[in-house]
């Protein structure tokens, strides 16, 4: 098992509800953009499904691609997330659910978190095919 370690920033974030009540509660999809450095250098792009609760706090799952190197490979990184933001913070989890390229056939999962506003400090525990 290989341990990758790095960041990311978000390059865009285009999110629109598409259900809300009166008490604040809503559904949301976000279209976002990453820039990847560290141990996974890239491009990435993800999907999020969110659910906002009325207190302010979230939950979301995405599916992510990450277009990059990993381990001296090149190649594209497909991600399964899911997470949580509470008291400006957002926690996730993702798992390798496919990937091309170099680094196909790589297993792993890992995750990150991000300080709203900071970029997200990333980890992935990962196995290159042999």
């Amino acid at each position: 098992m290989q341990h990758a370690t790095g960041s990311f920033d978000v390059s865009s974030w285009d999110e629109e509800p598409y259900w809300e009540d009166e008490q604040g509660r809503r559904l949301t999809r976000a279209s976002v953009t990453q820039a990847f450095s560290g141990d996974l250098e890239g491009e990435g792009t993800v999907e999020y499904l969110m659910c906002y609760r009325s207190q302010g706090s979230a939950s979301f799952v995405g599916m992510q691609r990450v277009d990059g190197s990993l381990a001296g490979g090149r190649g594209t990184l497909l991600l399964q997330t899911s997470g949580t933001f509470e008291d400006g913070v957002v926690t996730a989890e993702w798992t390798v659910a496919g990937s091309t390229g170099d680094l196909e056939g790589v297993d792993g999962s890992g995750g990150f978190t991000a300080p709203l506003g900071q970029p997200a400090v990333l980890s992935l525990d990962f196995e290159l095919p042999s």
